[in-house]
């Protein structure tokens, strides 16, 4: 089975939608007081919001209503709750001092991309390639024995984010037109918690000018990067885009050591060590093989 090669678009959607999943936090930081679960229903309410709005002033909704055939409804209502599954437990990761397990959750992810566009899209990896994911699996691999923190939030993060990828690749549908109806099939539980916490009180919309439009902003702060990722996903080999992943990740480690002053186990240190020269591996290996390609045209 052959594929087509990446794209320059490709890669700069990819890279962009990573910078920006990396830096999340900082916004995130500023609701941690508000309850993970409101914050994930004010995303996807708003990002509903600002998906649908692109689409009308692009006229595209008809398109949209054509592809979502019986097929794409199933695998989106899939990949709805896998994002609702990572967008949760990286929003209580945020509030919760967890940004370093949350980083190794999004360093794990490439490896879950990888292995799935090996075994299930049929794409091949050199041996360098192959040696690069086998040092990264082994650092993994020395956390879970050691029993490394909240492992499960890494790698609750890693399978759902992984397997959403693989999906918005294989679904017949466009990016955005995917997103919407993503959000749209979660819209009526977000709405329906909203209204719930609404007659107990405990809302967290309508008390402050300041969270109410950070809230808001969740919208086109959620909507702006899953654009570029899924634009980004059918524009290049599933491989290149699970090692673009490690770009987020990278951050958020940095974010938790340097502003938010986490503690970072040794084992956690060795772990990220060996997934940091695996990636180096295997982004070495990605350069040599487009030399060779340009050699050989």
């Amino acid at each position: 089975m052959t594929h087509p090669p990446d794209s320059r678009t490709g890669l700069l959607y990819g890279i962009a939608a990573n910078v920006l999943w990396g830096v999340l936090p900082l916004y995130l930081n500023l609701l941690k007081d508000v309850d993970a679960l409101q914050v994930l229903s004010h995303r996807v309410l708003w990002s509903l919001l600002v998906f649908g709005t692109i689409l009308v002033a692009a006229r595209q909704m008809r398109p949209i209503l054509a592809a979502a055939k019986v097929r794409t409804l199933g695998l989106l209502t899939l990949s709805a709750a896998l994002i609702a599954i990572n967008w949760f437990v990286y929003i209580w990761s945020a509030a919760n001092g967890r940004l370093v397990e949350a980083s190794l959750g999004y360093f794990i992810t490439p490896l879950v991309s990888v292995a799935l566009g090996t075994l299930l899209l049929g794409e091949r990896l050199d041996r360098l390639q192959k040696v690069a994911i086998g040092v990264a699996a082994a650092g993994v691999l020395i956390l879970v024995i050691s029993g490394g923190g909240a492992l499960w939030i890494s790698l609750t993060l890693a399978l759902s984010f992984g397997v959403y990828g693989l999906i918005r690749k294989v679904a017949a549908i466009d990016a955005l037109g995917g997103l919407m109806i993503e959000t749209a099939i979660l819209a009526p539980f977000a709405l329906g918690l909203l209204f719930y916490v609404s007659g107990l009180g405990e809302t967290a919309f309508g008390q402050s000018g300041v969270v109410d439009a950070l809230l808001i902003l969740a919208g086109p702060i959620t909507a702006l990067p899953l654009i570029l990722f899924a634009a980004g996903a059918r524009r290049l080999r599933y491989a290149t885009l699970g090692l673009l992943q490690f770009i987020a990740p990278t951050l958020l480690l940095l974010e938790a050591f340097l502003l938010y002053h986490e503690p970072i186990r040794p084992v956690q240190l060795a772990t990220f060590g060996l997934i940091w020269f695996g990636c180096g591996l295997y982004a070495w290996s990605s350069v040599i093989a487009a030399r060779q390609s340009r050699t050989r045209a």
